[in-house]
């Protein structure tokens, strides 16, 4: 039998014959959605390698100049469980879950006690079957904890008295966008060693900074927590008591209040202890010319902070408070995008 002729391939054949896409490349992460992050919660900053830190601040600063519009909580319900009351906490979540698509639920401590009306394991589960995500605002850290170990969706810290880590990543943002960079800082805390100071110190493990915490010898901060932070060698940190010494040279000089929610019985006992700590523009005149001022807010002006200085020049206050929409959104969309 004859031999059955090959098929032609010449040049016009080939133009016939329909062209077939590449496959997609394969890309980590959701479309539109960051990469994601190694764990399911956001507890502390600590959690987090450097990389999501950066990538996380990257994505907020996307988002917040429209070039990125993430929205992982379509069509789901995010729990806001507020046992301290709040103004940025609760409007930035509350603005920055609607623009995720999704809908914000406020749950106060009417409607759960933890621990108190019914376990944290039982309170975590029922809340795991209605919620896309948790975020919480209270006064325990363990109890934060507890929750997110038997949650199956992602819990945030929005704050605790032991850490107030996404304050912290909305502050080193605004640093970023003010001064260039995030990286080798010298940032001058002055007052009281809060929670929002070992939010500080957890990012001082991940991100190198000089770190330096003036503050009175009755107003320390949990040593462990800094202790922790400088066996990892990222970075330098430092404890003093002298507030022109923590001052000198810094790019950043941050303040809080001197009396945290639950202590304001204490604010004029804490006013005595602290008033040498007050930023103020003599103190601010040892920093570099082209520092920037901070303040989580809410400010006790005249005590913590002079009105010169908060409504100055160098004040980036209120840019802080606008950047932790915009840094939220991005912890959520990482924490959604595993």
């Amino acid at each position: 039998m004859p031999k059955k002729k090959k098929k032609e391939t010449s040049a016009k054949t080939a133009a016939k014959t329909p062209t077939r896409k590449a496959a997609p490349t394969k890309t980590k992460g959701k479309k539109g959605m960051p990469p994601g992050v190694s764990t399911k919660d956001f507890l502390r900053i600590s959690d987090w390698t450097a990389d999501e830190i950066r990538t996380t601040i990257t994505w907020a600063r996307k988002w917040k100049a429209g070039k990125a519009s993430p929205r992982p909580l379509d069509g789901q319900v995010a729990g806001l469980v507020f046992h301290k009351p709040s103004l940025r906490t609760r409007q930035s979540f509350e603005t920055g879950v609607f623009r995720l698509g999704g809908h914000p639920m406020f749950i106060t401590d009417a409607e759960i006690k933890l621990g108190v009306r019914e376990s944290i394991h039982d309170v975590a589960k029922v809340m795991s079957r209605y919620l896309g995500l948790i975020v919480i605002r209270t006064f325990n850290q363990a109890h934060v904890d507890e929750l997110a170990e038997h949650a199956t969706v992602p819990v945030i810290n929005a704050l605790t008295d032991m850490y107030h880590p996404c304050q912290v990543l909305g502050d080193i943002m605004t640093a970023e966008e003010h001064l260039g960079t995030i990286d080798d800082l010298t940032v001058a805390f002055l007052g009281d060693g809060n929670n929002v100071f070992h939010s500080w110190a957890n990012l001082a493990s991940r991100i190198p900074m000089d770190l330096r915490l003036a503050t009175s010898e009755q107003t320390m901060p949990d040593l462990t927590v800094v202790g922790t932070a400088q066996e990892t060698g990222v970075s330098k940190i430092t404890i003093t008591h002298d507030p022109v010494e923590a001052v000198a040279g810094a790019d950043v000089v941050y303040t809080d209040v001197w009396a945290s929610m639950g202590q304001k019985e204490m604010a004029d006992q804490r006013t005595q202890l602290l008033e040498r700590f007050q930023v103020n523009n003599d103190l601010l005149r040892g920093a570099k010319e082209s520092a920037i001022v901070m303040h989580c807010l809410p400010a006790e002006r005249g005590r913590e902070i002079t009105d010169d200085v908060m409504d100055g020049s160098q004040s980036v206050v209120f840019d802080e408070a606008e950047n932790r929409l915009w840094i939220q959104g991005a912890i959520i969309a990482q924490l959604l995008a595993r």
